[in-house]
């Protein structure tokens, strides 16, 4: 007796596949992005099909064993039935005629297959439960086959009978149940690659598997329902198609999405780098450049492939802009360590120049040519910030040390000079008495007296001499008004003028009064309102010009 162990063609097909995976590495030598391995492992066991050798009449056949019934695993997360059946021993259907039968193969010792060691897979939504092995009665498989008394077995589809092999020396019923068994076999196949699409399972080895069992269908070797096995092998042709429309259409969605990220990360930083590299934020835009570049890595390691060419395009525009960004980076640097250099070696000769004058006692002259220093040091560029307020902290010094000695010797000075402002105080008490001036001659002898006196006093605190300087020159301002308004009155050619126009405003006066009286002898009324009018306006200049010349004297 012979028992074979026989792995499906699905089988053999997803085994091929996962071995023919392996990691790949990209171009991109940002990151490395592994490929998912799955491993797919169906495995079946049916009974020895008959050889084309003849079985010796010496060498009858050992009774029917059990025959494992096919096992097929199906993809991750989901679990295959596991049926034994009787195994079935190694015959050979009827020779041609005109051969010696051959002597039957001697039985071989049953393999032990171990079980493959798998990859442990990240978990998965758990799938439907595995479909029942299928099971036909020898009734049902009646009403498609039949078996002749030599034991040739036929199989009726669409009406004509097909022959589908022979065994011998069996009776009628363990030869068609052997052929029935395959037909459940094919049966147990197709309801499971139907279970993986019903629970959309990665359908990259459907396809291989659905032509194998097509292909077994079509050979008609087992006895069944045939017509119903190849309707449901092209209704699952069209389900797995359209699965596998919707894997395309799923992968085309992750490509677009994961395509916009990669373009939106290429996007940001050449954008970054396009910037003018005076008005970036260093830190913040090499911070964001960085988490960038994170990203990229990111989106390579776990997201969706896009295609090579397209890839290894934006990784180029990637890789152009973070060049051209750390080129513009470490040009604004250098300069800027350059004008840094620049603007320390311009603040160390001014601070040489204020540390030479510190110990100046010429303060006016030096006081000056310090605002000078500090206009220069204001328009002057600016270091670092830790150099220039180094650099400040030893200018402010040098200019300390001179007005600290400057403020010394004023403050000195005013003590001295503090008894000369009492005696001018007093003097500019005595000068506010003379306002206002009412008898000219004597404010100004008695003002006269007190300039005397007030230039006797000698020097006031520097703080106190605006003030009285000030207030003695409002009194010699008001003694200087009075004066001139006394000489503008006594002043000859004045007197003169007033004098001349009143006789002028008189004689018109007169001659007014005269239209007057003529414009009422004729009752001429719109004359005699023009007379009136310029008579009061003579009128009334004469008046001013009297009270004027009463000032005068």
């Amino acid at each position: 007796m012979v028992a074979r162990v026989r792995v499906c063609p699905a089988t053999s097909a997803c085994l091929a596949g996962a071995a023919g995976r392996s990691s790949t590495k990209e171009k991109n030598p940002v990151s490395e992005q592994h490929l998912p391995e799955q491993n797919e492992q169906e495995q079946a066991q049916t009974a020895a099909e008959p050889t084309n050798e003849a079985v010796a009449p010496e060498q009858p056949a050992a009774p029917v064993a059990q025959e494992q019934a096919e096992v097929v695993a199906p993809a991750e997360g989901q679990e295959a039935p596991a049926e034994e059946a009787p195994a079935e021993p190694e015959v050979a259907p009827e020779a041609p005629a005109g051969e010696a039968p051959a002597p039957a193969a001697p039985a071989a010792t049953p393999t032990a297959v171990k079980p493959t060691a798998l990859k442990p897979a990240a978990p998965k939504p758990a799938a439907a439960a595995a479909p029942q092995a299928p099971s036909t009665s020898l009734e049902e498989a009646r009403k498609f086959g039949r078996v002749s008394e030599d034991g040739h077995v036929f199989v009726t589809v669409d009406g004509a009978e097909v022959a589908v092999g022979q065994y011998p020396d069996k009776t009628a019923d363990e030869a068609l149940a052997y052929f029935v068994r395959k037909y459940d076999d094919l049966v147990a196949q197709i309801m499971l690659l139907e279970q993986r699409v019903v629970a959309k399972a990665p359908s990259g080895d459907m396809p291989k598997t659905l032509d194998t069992i097509d292909a077994a269908v079509k050979e008609r070797k087992v006895v069944g329902d045939i017509a119903a096995l190849e309707a449901r092998t092209e209704n699952l042709r069209v389900a797995v198609e359209n699965l596998r429309a919707d894997e395309r259409r799923n992968a085309d969605k992750l490509r677009a999405e994961a395509l916009a990220k990669r373009e939106a990360i290429v996007a940001e930083a050449e954008e970054l780098a396009g910037r003018p590299p005076a008005q970036v934020q260093w830190k913040v835009s090499s911070t964001r450049m960085a988490e960038l570049f994170e990203e990229w890595k990111a989106e390579q390691k776990t997201g969706h492939r896009v295609g090579r060419s397209t890839e290894d395009a934006l990784w180029k525009r990637f890789r152009a802009a973070r060049t051209t960004f750390d080129r513009h980076r470490r040009a604004f640097f250098s300069k800027l360590d350059t004008d840094n250099s620049e603007a320390k070696a311009q603040k160390e000769a001014l601070i040489a120049r204020a540390e030479e004058l510190q110990n100046s006692t010429d303060w006016g002259n030096t006081a000056r040519e310090y605002r000078r220093l500090m206009d220069e040091w204001k328009a002057s560029k600016r270091a670092s910030r830790r150099d220039d307020d180094a650099l400040w902290q030893r200018f402010r010094a040098a200019q300390d040390v001179f007005f600290a000695a400057r403020k010394a010797d004023n403050d000195a000075i005013d003590a001295e000079f503090g008894a000369n402002l009492v005696v001018k105080e007093a003097l500019l008490e005595e000068a506010r008495a003379l306002l206002p001036v009412k008898d000219l001659a004597t404010a100004q002898k008695q003002l006269n007296s007190i300039r005397d006196r007030w230039e006797e006093a000698g020097k006031v605190p520097r703080g106190d001499l605006q003030r009285v300087e000030s207030a003695l020159r409002q009194v010699e301002d008001a003694v200087k008004s009075a004066e001139d308004e006394q000489w503008r009155r006594s002043n000859p050619e004045t007197k003169a003028r007033s004098n001349s126009m009143l006789s002028q405003l008189e004689d018109a006066i007169s001659e007014l009064e005269a239209d007057v009286a003529k414009a009422e002898a004729k009752g001429d009324a719109r004359a005699l309102t023009k007379a009136k009018e310029a008579l009061e306006a003579r009128q009334a200049w004469l008046e001013t010009v009297r009270r004027s010349a009463g000032d005068l004297g």
